[in-house]
């Protein structure tokens, strides 16, 4: 519940500051931040000996792919059409197609599940970020007559497609190769983790809160407030059908198929925060709603799954 509290505080604060001074600039270089303070300590683990486990649980691998990337979004469009806001189904979208995160190996490792094969899959899901914004991209271009707006293709997400992978996998990857061969660095690096990354998060959220755009969510509460109702009840419906999917298609007594659980229940909010950033002008500042309430659904949420359903010897079961 402490993640809860940081979120919270940050975007609050951040908001409080943007609606009384000038607010922020955006700049990609928060993208470079979260890259290497979030990112890449993820990698520092991963092997590329790893690889041969693409092989060896090549089902669970491609049951995990049809779940991220076909069955998930699925669920974000059919819930975002029955809200009618392009903004709101756009960032419902966009959680959907962003797996893993900044906990999903804390829940990997809390309930037992294979550290090694949850690590391949946070490599293989950062770099299939290029086919998230492509599908956020073609969710854009064929739906945007049904919502009655226009998106611009010359304006579109795919603009800022290179500097979100360039910052965000390329150089968390070389830096994490590099940094390994700093021992003492790793060793500080790992041992306040948690502290890294919850700070991290804290300062990412009051920019992004604080940024100018942010400020126009007071118009949107002014003038259409239902929109944060509707939109808190679409990311609920959407995380409880992620979880019921989830349960039926993994089996939890494997330690794969659990690592493979949690990177469907766990969605790279972060990630999804700074990217929608970059493109509330193009999908509407509403965007942000669904991003911002998945973080106070999802947080609680993991904390219920992994006491009610991942009993082990790490985490046993509650009386």
């Amino acid at each position: 519940m402490q993640l809860i509290f940081i979120v919270l505080l940050g975007a609050i604060l951040g908001f409080l500051y943007g609606n009384n001074t000038d607010g922020f600039i955006f700049s990609s270089k928060i993208c470079l931040f979260a890259g290497i303070t979030l990112i890449m300590p993820s990698l520092f683990k991963f092997e590329l000996v790893h690889v041969k486990l693409v092989w060896e649980y090549k089902t669970v691998l491609m049951k995990g792919f049809l779940v991220n990337y076909l069955l998930l979004p699925l669920f974000a469009l059919i819930i975002g059409f029955l809200t009618h806001n392009f903004g709101i189904t756009a960032g419902l979208f966009l959680i959907a197609v962003l797996s893993g995160g900044g906990m999903v190996m804390h829940w990997i490792k809390k309930s037992g599940a294979d550290t090694s094969f949850g690590f391949l899959l946070l490599f293989i899901n950062l770099l299939f970020i290029s086919l998230s914004l492509l599908m956020l991209h073609l969710f854009a271009v064929y739906s945007a007559s049904y919502f009655g707006v226009t998106y611009d293709e010359n304006i579109s997400i795919t603009r800022f497609s290179r500097p979100v992978i360039v910052l965000l996998i390329v150089i968390p990857f070389v830096a994490s190769r590099v940094i390994r061969y700093i021992t003492p660095l790793v060793t500080v690096i790992q041992t306040y983790r948690t502290y890294i990354s919850h700070i991290s998060i804290f300062i990412i959220l009051f920019y992004l809160f604080g940024l100018q755009k942010s400020q126009l969510l007071v118009e949107i509460y002014d003038f259409e407030p239902e929109l944060f109702i509707i939109s808190f009840i679409a990311v609920v419906v959407f995380y409880l059908l992620t979880f019921g999917a989830s349960k039926l298609i993994f089996d939890l007594n494997s330690p794969q198929e659990k690592a493979a659980f949690w990177h469907s229940i766990t969605r790279y909010l972060t990630l999804a925060l700074v990217i929608s950033t970059f493109s509330s002008s193009t999908f509407g500042i509403s965007m942000l709603l669904p991003i911002m309430f998945a973080y106070v659904v999802q947080i609680p949420l993991s904390v219920v799954i992994n006491k009610k359903y991942m009993p082990n010897e790490l985490n046993p079961p509650q009386v």
